[in-house]
């Protein structure tokens, strides 16, 4: 018979929010940080989210019953476009719709039984968040870390609007179907390039993070040392600055090609006739993924109608913009050398552009002629055609051509980042306002402390056409806080990734209202122990967050370093061979494994089916076996009734003490007794380790070896000591409450215990009671299996050998035959090899 799970979870449910057993402060006991990255609140919950939840809280109820002082918040994520996107749809105001997803994610987070102290909600769309986004900016402002700068956008003529890439559907606006142009605005930055040099070294400091991450880190930090060139553009007084890791080829340079959004495209092009064609080209390829456009695909680029001049040569080289640039590399506009990189190679012979050699390999002192190349060489070699530098080793030249460009004052030596400042601008409603003003008196300003939060407005008609912060009259329009003349509001909000960069502070301190947080409750909680999230997040969320540390530090407001101590990267949720997705058709809901099952199951088989950070493959059997799984642990308890439990003394890591079952009395045949206590003992170790966040959350083996443990006692039930079977049990409801907390908490009250299991001290294992003196092991003949015999895991191979002699159903398989070999494995089998 199945247990009443709904009915048990709502119960519990209610238990743990009327007794407020998550609520946290700060004490004297050791802290414990532990996060999950929180939502974006979409509409309902998926498997993915139930998956990092369910890790994370199986850590919490672990870290609680180990005695920590576990700080385990939730919150929302919740500015963003797909609100707005809902607003036009469905006529509904962003906030309402915002609210509604979240009462239903916070519903659904119930129903799994997290957790959460919900006394420290944060959600970033309401002003008592964003205000202090408001003052951080002000705080970057006041310091030079926020700025204002020309960068292009993707624009729709006809809805007049700024599109976010999402919206910019196979070049096309994803609402009217217009063709999206390339538009170059005012947009404000945060310059995280101040702090590139301290995000790329603090990497060595976080030994808790994968290492795929630091990686993807390090790579998109990007240091580099080389060379700043300045190449003259011909009949211009303008300079195009490339950098370059390879001056031993800046003599074989013969074309130069700009990212299609570096602003000089534009000006460059300017009264050469070509500005049209152009333009289209430009279009074309900025709404391009950046990705797609790095992909081994066909080169393509637009001659500008505009030379430079190689300052090392003189020669003048035609000047292109091309598809395989992106802005953030370098300065946006690059040197070619075709003999020396493939790219370059494939460029210039589509558009029959000269290719000059300037290295040849060293066992030759000229390769053939230039044109007849079939591939570039970009090896180390001799150099040739590089004026004094010819004979000269490649990498001998670098070093030398550096010191001559800065000698010639053509450039200088330069440490390179590929990171580029950080664009926070977007033109559109659902974000926290940018709090500066614009007085044509005073200028640039700064909105006032104590005007703050500058609120988003009511008066706004959601039609996808332009920005409906501008549209507004109650907002647009504003007076100086200097000259109290008439003045304008920035009408752009913040990327959203503001709002995430700091969300685990404000946690710390969640109903402050005169900092963003107190000083002296983050310097308690933080840095968090355990952050917990996708690893799509590897590099905005976790970078941004790292730089906005840094910057709060040194605005006085922290005192560490880095945020996040450890992070695991949990896998996805695969079904059919695919991530769950619903174009893929292969979604399973939240709700109807809930519903069908109970959010015990749901939690066990997603613990149980994969490590945490591997992916996860979805399984409607494995389900349905954990749930059978759940059953028989609860008809074990149903059997051994209610009773009054006697506890030992009290301490971290006591055993539960025996207390009398309706076996008492009954004396169990001591060596099942001591092989049950041994194997307890080593699946408490077991899990303990396992489960631990240091481990990186082997919750499969450590479930495993509860399932061990269940099949050992319901082996040797009726051979062990009544008090050692109850004790065993205990053990059992424990170990397992982490991950199913609402079945355990019902079986501990059924074993007579009125308090929370949570309140229970995680058990402690006893080393000497791991070692194993006797051991049944197989006998093989001639590979054969013939028997098993008990020995003591000391014996030697002889004495094994003797004991098998002496068995009855073995000895007869060896008498008499001449044994040619004795194969043993320790503590496993022994294999007798005979012969005639």
């Amino acid at each position: 018979m199945s247990y009443d799970f709904r009915t048990i979870e709502k119960k519990w449910q209610k238990y743990w929010e009327d007794k407020k057993l998550f609520r946290t402060d700060e004490s004297s006991r050791r802290k414990f940080y532990l996060l999950e990255m929180f939502p974006y609140p979409s509409g309902k919950l998926h498997m993915g989210h139930a998956r990092n939840y369910a890790i994370g809280d199986t850590f919490s109820r672990f870290l609680r019953m180990k005695d920590n002082n576990l700080l385990y918040p939730m919150g929302y994520d919740s500015f963003g476009l797909p609100a707005e996107n809902a607003a036009m749809q469905n006529k509904i105001h962003p906030e309402k719709w915002t609210d509604g997803c979240i009462a239903t994610m916070m519903e659904q987070q119930r129903k799994l039984g997290l957790s959460y102290d919900w006394e420290r909600l944060v959600v970033t769309s309401k002003p008592e968040y964003y205000r202090w986004n408001q003052w951080i900016f002000i705080k970057f402002y006041e310091k030079g870390l926020a700025y204002k700068k020309q960068a292009p956008t993707n624009f729709c003529p006809k809805c007049s609007t700024v599109l976010a890439n999402e919206q910019v559907v196979d070049g096309k606006c994803w609402r009217c179907d217009s063709v999206v142009e390339v538009k170059s605005l005012e947009q404000w930055f945060f310059k995280i390039t101040d702090y590139a040099e301290e995000l790329l070294a603090d990497l060595d400091k976080l030994t808790g993070w994968p290492e795929r991450v630091l990686i993807m880190q390090r790579n998109w930090i990007g240091k580099s040392q080389g060379l700043s060139v300045n190449f003259p553009v011909k009949d211009l007084k303008k300079n195009i600055e490339i950098f370059t890791t390879r001056p031993d080829t800046l003599y074989g340079v013969t074309f130069m090609t700009f990212a299609c959004e570096h602003p000089m495209v534009l000006e460059l092009v300017k009264g050469t006739g070509r500005e049209k064609e152009v333009r289209d080209f430009v279009n074309k390829i900025v709404i391009q993924k950046r990705v797609t456009r790095l992909e081994d695909k066909e080169k393509e680029g637009i001659f500008l109608g505009r030379y430079a001049v190689n300052p090392l040569t003189g020669d003048e080289i035609p000047i292109y913009v091309s598809n395989f640039v992106l802005m953030e590399y370098g300065t946006g506009a690059i040197m070619c050398v075709p003999a020396h990189d493939q790219r370059d190679f494939e460029f210039a012979k589509k558009y029959n552009i000269p290719i000059k050699e300037v290295i040849v390999p060293e066992q030759k002192s000229r390769r053939a002629e230039e044109q007849k190349l079939e591939h570039a060489f970009e090896d180390e070699g001799v150099m040739i055609n590089s004026q004094q530098f010819n004979g000269l080793n490649s990498n001998e030249a670098i070093k030398k051509i550096s010191d001559y460009v800065e000698e010639k004052g053509f450039g200088r030596k330069k440490i390179h980042y590929k990171l580029r400042d950080w664009l926070i601008s977007r033109q559109r409603y659902w974000g926290t306002p940018i709090p500066i003003i614009y007085c044509k008196k005073c200028g640039t300003i700064p909105v006032p402390e104590k005007d703050l939060p500058v609120l988003l407005p009511d008066d706004v008609e959601f039609t996808g056409e332009g920005n409906p912060l501008a549209s507004s009259k109650s907002f647009a329009k504003c007076k100086c806080p200097k000259c109290n003349g008439e003045a304008s509001r920035e009408t752009d909000t913040m990327d959203t990734f503001v709002d995430s960069c700091w969300y685990f502070e404000r946690y710390c301190d969640p109903k402050q209202n005169k900092l963003p947080f107190d000083k002296k409750k983050v310097s308690y909680w933080m840095p968090v122990d355990q952050y917990i999230g996708g690893i799509e997040h590897a590099v905005m969320h976790l970078l941004y967050s790292r730089f906005f540390t840094k910057t709060l530090r040194d605005i006085g407001l922290l005192s560490y370093d880095e945020p996040f101590k450890n992070l695991l990267c949990q896998g996805m949720v695969i079904k059919d061979g695919f991530k769950m997705s619903k174009s893929k058709g292969n979604v399973v809901s939240v709700d109807e494994i809930i519903e069908k099952y109970g959010a015990d199951t749901a939690r066990l088989f997603i613990l149980f089916a994969s490590p945490a950070e591997r992916d996860l493959e979805w399984s409607d059997s494995g389900v349905q076996g954990c749930f059978r799984f759940l059953n028989k642990i609860w008809n074990l308890v149903e059997q051994i009734g209610y009773s009054s439990p006697r506890l030992t003394e009290s301490g971290a890591g006591r055993l539960l003490a025996s207390s009398p079952a309706s076996r008492s009395g009954e004396i169990g045949d001591k060596k099942a007794d001591e092989d049950l206590e041994r194997v307890k003992n080593l699946t408490i170790k077991k899990v303990t380790q396992d489960i631990d966040p240091g481990s990186g959350g082997h919750f499969n083996t450590a479930i495993a070896s509860i399932m061990e443990l269940y099949n050992k006692l319901n082996s040797c039930q009726d051979s062990v000591d009544s008090s050692q079977l109850r004790n065993c049990i205990e053990t059992i409801v424990i170990l397992l409450s982490p991950f199913a907390p609402h079945i355990c908490e019902e079986m501990w009250q059924k074993l007579g215990y009125k308090d929370s299991v949570i309140k229970e001290n995680w058990p402690s294992w006893d080393e000497k009671k791991l070692q194993q003196e006797e051991v049944s092991i197989a006998v093989q003949v001639n590979g054969k299996l013939r028997g098993q015999i008990e020995i003591n895991i000391d014996d030697s191979k002889e004495q094994i050998m003797e004991a098998v002699k002496s068995d009855d159903k073995i000895k007869k398989y060896i008498i008499d035959k001449k044994i040619i070999k004795v194969i043993y494995v320790p503590k496993k089998i022994l294999n007798i090899v005979i012969g005639g």
